[in-house]
């Protein structure tokens, strides 16, 4: 996990810094520096006016331009004359375009990599079609916005779908809604604007999910299960003589049992054994499931020509996402502390494992919401040095560079601010 962070992180930082230098170096700015991560630094070498180096925090990068007013400070530097090659001696169209060049190749790529991915890949799915087999089931959450396991999915927000995973677009619309077939009848279920919210909180309980076959994976050491004899890779086919194929109806049949003692019929070793476990008061008996999927997969195929609009649609709806996602915030609906998260999540988002399909897959979401946060108007992120310079190509005046030193000091505190508030939920989510 740990090294996937580090790796995604530094690839996305090194081409974001990199389309800074490239674009000041194009315009004949001086570069003086140019490090992936912040110091003390690692290692390092210079090669014509501007020197490279990895730094050993690997939270971030930065370039160094000569005369302008940045994270550095450099003060001193800014009472000196203006000198030719400096970033503020050039016109402000030419810095306005060096300022956008990191979000520029943030956004390029996020296109390059879902495109690869779409054309080389293509994209895994599970229709609604093979979901309304079973129907969904569904989880607490769901079942108080008045879903029902055994519904079957029939559109949202008035829309059919072929994704099954589409369902979680209502979750950021407005005035959104589930279509959905209930025996006979069609129903139309509203989704509460505050849902996301709900979905969001630490131990929230779940929307829905799909059926799924399951075994015994880890029988934590000292519970119920663990005394009951229950063993890894055992297969629960019986509980209280009821059948339980799928792990939501072994769920229900432990809800059902709170605090009272089962049999099981188990499969073990292609034999049948019979066990008796006690229910705690939280309906589990201690063991982690594994899922045996039931539902088949299906794959979208995509040709070159295929591959660039798709990759360019799927790069874009992560910043549509993002827009919506603000505007609830904004509205009251979305607390800020349920989804503003810092390094440890997107930590856990890599995962555990090596999956370089799921890497790029998130490397380049990543990518995206970078650009996305860069080009917000936050004087010290790039979208505050765009917004100072747009207002200088229309007023015709420049602000002093007083003035720029004093809004970099107030955006590195709201930045550092921010910062202090993801890695405060991190810890409150994950340790406590």
């Amino acid at each position: 996990m740990i090294t996937q962070l580090i790796l995604g992180l530094s690839f996305l930082v090194g081409v974001h810094e990199l389309g800074h230098m490239l674009s000041a170096k194009y315009f004949g700015m001086r570069v003086e520096k140019f490090s992936i991560g912040f110091p003390p630094k690692i290692f390092g070498f210079k090669k014509g006016e501007t020197e490279y180096s990895v730094g050993a925090i690997p939270l971030g990068g930065f370039v160094k331009i000569s005369g302008m007013v940045d994270e550095s400070m450099d003060i001193e530097a800014m009472k000196a004359e203006p000198q030719p090659w400096e970033f503020r001696s050039k016109p402000a169209w030419q810095r306005l375009i060096v300022m956008l060049g990191g979000i520029i190749v943030n956004v390029i790529t996020a296109f390059a990599i879902n495109i690869c991915l779409s054309w080389i890949i293509g994209e895994e799915y599970i229709s609604v079609q093979e979901v309304n087999k079973y129907g969904i089931v569904a989880l607490p959450l769901g079942e108080e916005i008045g879903l029902k396991t055994g519904d079957k999915i029939i559109a949202v927000n008035g829309k059919k779908i072929d994704d099954y995973f589409e369902f979680s677009e209502a979750l950021l619309n407005q005035d959104a809604s589930f279509t959905i077939l209930r025996g006979d009848t069609q129903k139309v279920i509203p989704v509460p604007s505050d849902l996301l919210n709900k979905l969001s909180e630490k131990n929230a309980a779940g929307l829905i999910d799909r059926v799924s076959g399951f075994k015994v994976g880890e029988v934590i050491k000292g519970k119920n299960a663990y005394k009951a004899g229950l063993k890894a890779g055992d297969s629960i086919i019986k509980v209280n003589e009821v059948d339980v194929p799928y792990f939501h109806l072994f769920k229900q049949q432990l809800s059902y049992n709170k605090n009272k003692t089962i049999s099981l019929e188990v499969i073990r070793a292609k034999k049948k054994i019979n066990l008796t476990a006690l229910v705690d008061s939280s309906g589990t008996i201690g063991f982690v499931a594994e899922g045996k999927p039931i539902l088949k997969t299906s794959i979208r195929s995509f040709t070159f020509l295929q591959a660039i609009p798709h990759g360019i649609k799927i790069s874009v709806k992560i910043i549509t996402d993002q827009i919506k996602a603000f505007s609830k915030i904004f509205r009251g609906e979305l607390k800020a502390s349920n989804s503003v998260g810092s390094f440890l999540t997107i930590g856990k988002a890599y995962g555990g494992n090596w999956d370089w399909e799921r890497f790029w897959r998130l490397t380049a979401s990543l990518s995206m919401v970078l650009a996305f946060m860069n080009l917000l108007p936050i004087p010290a992120l790039d979208g505050g040095h765009v917004m100072f310079l747009m207002y200088e190509i229309v007023s015709r005046k420049k602000p002093s560079d007083k003035f720029l030193e004093t809004a970099q000091k107030i955006g590195m505190a709201i930045l550092l601010s921010l910062m202090v508030f993801a890695i405060y939920n991190d810890v409150i989510r994950n340790f406590f």
